[in-house]
C-alpha cells in the first residue's frame, strides 16, 4: 500500500487565504460585504519575495504541489484586474495568481453584461515525485531505458521525478436572443515527465496450468520459485488531452432546456516503453539471477518485450436536459444523453495469429433521466426521480491468450443499471420536519463467454439488486439551535452465482459453496446501515458551534467463509466561530474518522483500518486600523493499520504488518500594515514539522530495493521554514 498525500498549497495567496480555507463558517457573518465587493470589485497588483529554509530531502514533501522543494527563493507576483464601462457596460477581468513559480495560472475575460463574453487562461501544474531514485538506469524519462545493476544498494546515481501539466484554455458566450444563450468552451493539456512505475515476474506454474519463464511444469497454487525479477523502469510521460463543450440554453417562463455537444481526446506520444536489460541481477532472495539457462533466460526475455502505456481514446457525447414547471409548486426535470467511446490504437509488438492489430473498443452508452418534485399542500413535498443507464460494450471478441495451450479472449462487460428514488417530506409542526425516502437500483451485467478467462474466482453474477429506505428528522428547536437526525437501510441482493465452468451454468448458493472461494464484493450481498446528526447552535452573537457525526457498516454475505465479512466507518467534526471583539474572532476546528475492513484468509483475519485526526485553532483581528494579523497552528494524522488473528487461535508472529503513517503540524503567521489607503505590505510566515514512515519502501533504516539494486528513499522525518514578504497595491 502507498499513502497518497495532499500538500497544502504554499505560496503567499494561499497562505493569506489559509484562515479562510480552514474556518470558512468563521466568516459567514461577513457575506453581505463579500457580495458587495464581488458587484463592485478592486483591481490590485502584489509583488514579493518568498524563501524556504533546508535541503531539498527537509522539504520533499512540502514541495511537491508548490514547486518550493527546490531552491530557496521565489518571486511572488499576483495581479487582478477588473475594469468596467459603465457607457457600454463591457467588463475586463485579468487574474494571475503564482506567476513567478512554477505552478502558475492567468487566466482573464472581455464581454458586455448580458451580451456576449469571450475567456481564455493558461496554467502550469508541477508536481514533483517526493522520493529520490537512486539507480543505475541510463534515463528515467526515455521509451528504451538500459537498467544496469548495481553493485551495491546507494551506490548509483540520485534522480528526481517530476510531472508538469500545462493547459490552455478559450471559451466565448452569446446571447443570441434573450432567451437564448450560446456557449463554446475549448482546453488543451499537455503533460509530460516521468513519474514512479516498475515490471516483474515471479517464475512458477498457475492454477489452469500454464507456466511462467518455462518454469517446470504442474498445477495447483502459483509454486515457490526462488527466480524472479522487480525491476525500477519510470513511465515516461508524453500526452495530450483535449476537451471541446457546445451548448445551448434556452429559458421562457416555465420552461429551461439545454443541451450540445462534449468531446475528449487523449493522444499518448509514448505508446510503449521497451527496457534493455543488463546483467548481474538479482532474485527475490538476493542471490544472482542466472539468465544463461531457463528458466531465468526466458525471464529476461519477458521483461525486455515492449510494454503497451496508455493507448489513445476519444469520446464523443451528446445531451439534452431541462426542465418545465407546470404550476408554481410542481416541477418536472429531465436529462438524455448518448455517449460513444473508442480506443482504437495499434497493438505494440507481435500478436497471436487470427488476434486483430487493434482492440477495436467501442463502448456506447444511453442515460436518460426523469424527475419530479411538487408541493400538493403547503406542509407536504414530494419528490421522485428515474435514471437508466444502457452501456453497450462493441468491442470485438478475439483470443489474446494462451494458457495451457488454448487461447482465452476477452469477454463483453455491457451492463445496463435502473435508479429509482421517492421521497416524501412533510412539516409535523413549526419545529419538526421529517422526511422518509425509498431507494431501488438493479443492475443486470453480461455473462461471459466461454473463451473468457477468469482466473482466481469461483463464481460471479449476472444480476444484483438493492432496496432500502432513509428517514430524517429534523428540529428547528430555536432560531439558535437546530438539529437533524437521519437513518438508512439498503440490502442488496443478486441472481444465482454463475459456476466458472462451461457454459457458466447458474448455481444454488449450496451448489456452489466453498469455503476458500474466491467471490467479487461487489457482487455479493450486502447489508448497509448509516446514521448522521448533525447540530447547529448559536450560542450567542459571538460564539456559533456546528457538529456533524457519521456512523455506518457494511456486512457481507458470500457462499464461502473467506473474503470480505464487514466494514464500518465513524467519524466527528466539530466547529466553532467565537467573535472575541469587534476587533478579534477565535476558530477552531477538530475531526477524527475511523474506517475498517475486515477480510477472512484461509487461517486468519486481517482487519484492515484506516484512521485520521485533525485540529486546528486560529485567530485573526485589526489591533489598529492600519493592522491586521493572524495566525493558525493545525495538526494532521492519517494512520494505516494491518492487525491479524488467527480463526484457530493459535498467536500469530508479529501479529500483522507495520503501520502506515503520516503525520503534518504547521504553524501560520501573518501580518499586514497599511501603508497608505490603497497599499499594503504583507509577511507570511510558516513552519511545518511533518512525518511520513512507510515500511513498503523503507523498514528499520533499510531502503526496498529492486533486482537492480535500485532504491527508493525518503527522509522520513522533516522540517522547513517559509518566510514571505509582498506589496499589495489597490485600485479602484
Amino acid at each position: 500500500m502507498k499513502t497518497a498525500l495532499t500538500q497544502m498549497h504554499l505560496t503567499h495567496t494561499v497562505l493569506a487565504l489559509s484562515l479562510m480555507a480552514a474556518f470558512g463558517s468563521a466568516w459567514a457573518d461577513d457575506e453581505e460585504d463579500a457580495l458587495a465587493a464581488l458587484a463592485s470589485p478592486d483591481s490590485s497588483v502584489s509583488l514579493g519575495i518568498a524563501a524556504t529554509n533546508g535541503s531539498a530531502p527537509d522539504k520533499a514533501l512540502f514541495g511537491q504541489y508548490n514547486a518550493m522543494g527546490s531552491g530557496s527563493a521565489k518571486l511572488l507576483l499576483d495581479v487582478d484586474i477588473n475594469r468596467r464601462d459603465d457607457d457600454t457596460g463591457i467588463w475586463t477581468q485579468l487574474r494571475g495568481r503564482n506567476l513567478g513559480q512554477d505552478n502558475r495560472e492567468i487566466s482573464g475575460s472581455y464581454g458586455k453584461q448580458g451580451d456576449w463574453r469571450i475567456s481564455g487562461g493558461y496554467d502550469v501544474i508541477t508536481r514533483v515525485e517526493p522520493r529520490t531514485l537512486n539507480t543505475g538506469l541510463n534515463t528515467a524519462n526515455g521509451t528504451a531505458p538500459v537498467v544496469k545493476a548495481l553493485a551495491t544498494v546507494g551506490s548509483g546515481t540520485d534522480m528526481q521525478l517530476s510531472t508538469e501539466r500545462k493547459g490552455l484554455s478559450l471559451g466565448g458566450s452569446k446571447w443570441i436572443t434573450p432567451a437564448l444563450l450560446f456557449e463554446l468552451d475549448f482546453k488543451n493539456e499537455t503533460k509530460d515527465g516521468t513519474r514512479l512505475a516498475a515490471r516483474g515476474i515471479a517464475c512458477g506454474v498457475f492454477s489452469h496450468d500454464y507456466n511462467v519463464c518455462g518454469a517446470a511444469a504442474g498445477t495447483g497454487a502459483l509454486l515457490a520459485s526462488t527466480t524472479g525479477a522487480l525491476l525500477l523502469v519510470p513511465e515516461p510521460i508524453s500526452a495530450t488531452t483535449r476537451q471541446i463543450d457546445a451548448k445551448l440554453s434556452y429559458a421562457s417562463q416555465g420552461l429551461k432546456l439545454h443541451g450540445g455537444y462534449y468531446g475528449s481526446f487523449y493522444s499518448n506520444s509514448n505508446p510503449a516503453q521497451s527496457a534493455v536489460l543488463g546483467s548481474n541481477l538479482l532474485n527475490p532472495d538476493g542471490s544472482v539471477l542466472n539468465t544463461a539457462l531457463l528458466p531465468g533466460s526466458s525471464l529476461v526475455g519477458l521483461l525486455a518485450l515492449p510494454q503497451s502505456l496508455s493507448p489513445n481514446n476519444e469520446a464523443h457525447k451528446l445531451y439534452l436536459g431541462g426542465s418545465y414547471a407546470f404550476t408554481p409548486t410542481t416541477r418536472a426535470n429531465f436529462k438524455y444523453a448518448l455517449t460513444r467511446a473508442s480506443q482504437n490504437a495499434a497493438f505494440v509488438g507481435a500478436t497471436l495469429a487470427g488476434t486483430p492489430q487493434s482492440l477495436g473498443g467501442a463502448v456506447n452508452t444511453t442515460l436518460a433521466q426523469v424527475g419530479l418534485v411538487a408541493r400538493p399542500v403547503s406542509k407536504l413535498t414530494l419528490l421522485a426521480n428515474l435514471r437508466y443507464e444502457d452501456k453497450d460494450d462493441q468491442t470485438p471478441i478475439a483470443s489474446y491468450f494462451v494458457a495451457g495451450g488454448k487461447n482465452y479472449s476477452n469477454t463483453p462487460s455491457s451492463s445496463n443499471k435502473l435508479n429509482s428514488k421517492l421521497e416524501a417530506s412533510y412539516l409535523l409542526t413549526d419545529q419538526y420536519r421529517a422526511t422518509l425516502g425509498l431507494d431501488y437500483q438493479a443492475v443486470k451485467r453480461d455473462r461471459p463467454v466461454a473463451t473468457a478467462l477468469v482466473d482466481g474466482l469461483t463464481g460471479l453474477r449476472e444480476d444484483t439488486r438493492e432496496a432500502g429506505y432513509r428517514a430524517e428528522l429534523r428540529h428547528s428547536m430555536s432560531e439558535t439551535l437546530n438539529a437533524s437526525l437521519s437513518i438508512s437501510r439498503s440490502r442488496r441482493e443478486g441472481s444465482n452465482w454463475l459456476g466458472l465452468g462451461a457454459g457458466f451454468p447458474a448455481l444454488a448458493d449450496s451448489a456452489i459453496y466453498n469455503a476458500s472461494g474466491v467471490f467479487p464484493s461487489t457482487l455479493q450481498d450486502r447489508q448497509r446501515d448509516k446514521l448522521r446528526l448533525t447540530a447547529d447552535w448559536t450560542v450567542s452573537d459571538a460564539l456559533s458551534i456546528q457538529m456533524v457525526a457519521d456512523s455506518g457498516k457494511d456486512s457481507y454475505s458470500a457462499p464461502t467463509l473467506l473474503g470480505m465479512q464487514d466494514s464500518d466507518m465513524r467519524s466527528v467534526a466539530l466547529d466553532a466561530v467565537w467573535k472575541l471583539s469587534d476587533q478579534w474572532k477565535l476558530t477552531g476546528f477538530v475531526s477524527q474518522s475511523q474506517q475498517t475492513l475486515l477480510l477472512n484468509h484461509i487461517a486468519t483475519l486481517t482487519e484492515l483500518a484506516n484512521t485520521a485526526k485533525s485540529a486546528s485553532i486560529g485567530i485573526v483581528g485589526n489591533p489598529s486600523s492600519k493592522y491586521e494579523v493572524g495566525a493558525t497552528l493545525s495538526y494532521l494524522s492519517d494512520q494505516n493499520r494491518s492487525l491479524q488473528s488467527s480463526t484457530s487461535g493459535v498467536a500469530l508472529m508479529g501479529n500483522g504488518l507495520p503501520d502506515i503513517s503520516y503525520q503534518v503540524t504547521s504553524l501560520t503567521l501573518f501580518g499586514k500594515y497599511a501603508v497608505q489607503k490603497n497599499a499594503d505590505i504583507r509577511i507570511d510566515l510558516v513552519h511545518q514539522n511533518s512525518y511520513l514512515g512507510d515500511w513498503t519502501w523503507t523498514h528499520a533504516g533499510v531502503p526496498f530495493a529492486y533486482s537492480d539494486n535500485s532504491s527508493v528513499t525518503l527522509q522520513p522525518n522533516q522540517n522547513v521554514s517559509f518566510v514571505g514578504v509582498s506589496y499589495v497595491y489597490k485600485m479602484k
